[in-house]
């Protein structure tokens, strides 16, 4: 079976990698990465020599990102996609073709797919986040796909509900917490010394635009940078960079700015790669930002996680989520709530046994 995967950055791969790691090894399956996005982009880290690291058959690379992050550039980055995309299916043939997730590249070239008649399977469909425009992208990638993998029940009904049918959906859980019974982290003095992190205790931050909201960014990003501020006062911060979204670089802008002001509280992170992220979250007191992966994956790492303003509104939540307004002194609060409240101990409603198992399992039955 002729397997395509599409990554358009470096979440969606760190996802990916316990299905990948699994098909690779199964002569059951022929697999191409169709790398693109910002795994291209040398200003998000060029992490396409991540995915060459690892050793793959075929990886084909498509170039479409403008640098630019407006509406007006976000467009025509879609536009573009889709004109690669358009000769890509043309010359490439598969029996399927994983997708996933909400990026506006992903659903640029699932959108190139459809009179080709591509195959899509669809990872993370019917979840939720209202302050981002990549809520109607991911519904958009539902819509044009065959099969879907969704993280819980309640995306399964969603998902059911969109496409008007039951079929071909499985609640596989969150394919990135397949393997997180086993992970081990890199021993503590290893990782600091690695990345320079002094020896205290830190919060992982994580902040992108909110795409739905674009008028309040500048805003946002001010409160963002002045309540990091504060919050450096009593905890080191290591913080993530933006991914390609409109408006992205008020943010980045605003981190650079804040690293100016205060060189030795803070560490920037263009890209961690899964191990040192999930490294990250087992040493951090907790997680602050508007990320997918504070309310995807730090349950599991018993982390409370402090979700700021509406992008991931919507999204089905653990009872580690401690939600607040984009708005400094809130900002500060809720951070100073969760590491009081030291270690969460209930569970991930993301998380499921061998996802990357019972997918491929599925997909051998299907096909």
């Amino acid at each position: 079976m002729k397997i395509g995967v599409l990554t358009s950055s470096r979440a969606d791969y760190g996802i990916y990698l316990p299905l990948l790691d699994k098909i690779k090894k199964d002569e059951f399956f022929e697999l191409e990465i169709i790398a693109f996005g910002t795994h291209l982009s040398r200003s998000h880290g060029y992490t396409l020599k991540d995915i060459e690291k690892d050793n793959y058959n075929c990886i084909h690379t498509i170039s479409s990102l403008i640098s630019n992050d407006s509406e007006e550039s976000i467009a025509s980055s879609y536009g573009l996609t889709v004109l690669k995309f358009a000769q890509f299916w043309q010359s490439h043939k598969y029996d399927l073709v994983f997708c996933l997730g909400d990026r506006f590249e992903m659903s640029a070239a699932v959108q190139a797919g459809i009179p080709f008649g591509v195959k899509f399977a669809h990872l993370h469909g019917g979840e939720t986040t209202l302050g981002a425009i990549d809520n109607i992208y991911r519904h958009q990638i539902t819509l044009a796909s065959t099969l879907h993998f969704t993280a819980t029940d309640i995306f399964t009904e969603k998902v059911s509900n969109l496409i008007d049918s039951s079929k071909n959906i499985f609640t596989t859980g969150s394919l990135s917490l397949n393997d997180i019974k086993s992970f081990t982290p890199l021993e503590k003095q290893t990782f600091f010394e690695k990345f320079g992190i002094p020896e205290e205790e830190f919060i992982l931050v994580t902040f992108h635009p909110e795409t739905m909201s674009s008028q309040d960014n500048f805003q946002f990003a001010n409160e963002m940078k002045n309540a990091l501020k504060k919050i450096s006062e009593y905890r080191f911060i290591i913080i993530t960079m933006p991914n390609a979204d409109t408006q992205g670089s008020i943010y980045r802008e605003a981190i650079e700015k804040l690293k100016l002001e205060i060189p030795d509280r803070i560490l920037l992170i263009e890209n961690f790669g899964k191990v040192n992220y999930f490294s990250a979250m087992h040493y951090a007191s907790i997680l602050l930002g508007n990320t997918s992966s504070g309310i995807l994956e730090a349950a599991s790492f018993e982390k409370y996680v402090v979700n700021v303003g509406d992008r991931q509104k919507g999204r089905a939540q653990s009872k580690n989520i401690i939600n607040c307004e984009f708005e400094e002194k809130e900002i500060v609060s809720a951070v100073s709530k969760a590491i009081n409240s030291n270690i969460y101990k209930g569970e991930n409603i993301y998380f499921k046994l061998d996802a990357a198992d019972n997918i491929i399992k599925i997909i051998k039955q299907f096909l």
